[in-house]
């Protein structure tokens, strides 16, 4: 199910983050993953034009995986940018938070995905 995202968004999305890693006992991952989450968040915002997608939060057993998928096929970013370039230094920092990310292409669009173990 997708819903559309606005400019204070990514501050909800952050509440809702900390409620399932306090309950999973991931608050440590919390920093890291809400800066994160608002980076996928904010793209969506500033990228896609009708402001849609999905997010998934998923417990997994090495810790915490977060999908942000959108209505925007491709191109799929395949690693950060420099973070001296003009655009993708939000990608360059979700690269730094977490252990792991990455984008695939879906039906009608792409989903960006990070991990951060517990």
């Amino acid at each position: 199910m997708g819903f559309t995202v606005g400019d204070h968004s990514a501050r909800h999305m952050r509440r809702i983050l900390r409620l399932f890693l306090t309950r999973w006992e991931l608050d440590p991952v919390y920093e890291s993953a809400a800066l994160a989450l608002t980076e996928l968040v904010s793209n969506v915002v500033r990228h896609v034009p009708d402001r849609r997608c999905s997010i998934l939060i998923l417990r997994e057993p090495y810790g915490l995986r977060v999908e942000v998928a959108d209505t925007v096929p491709g191109p799929v970013p395949a690693k950060a940018a420099d973070p001296l370039d003009d655009g993708g230094r939000g990608l360059f920092l979700v690269e730094a938070v977490t252990d792991r990310w990455g984008a695939q292409e879906q039906a009608g669009g792409k989903t960006v995905w990070f991990e951060c173990d517990g």
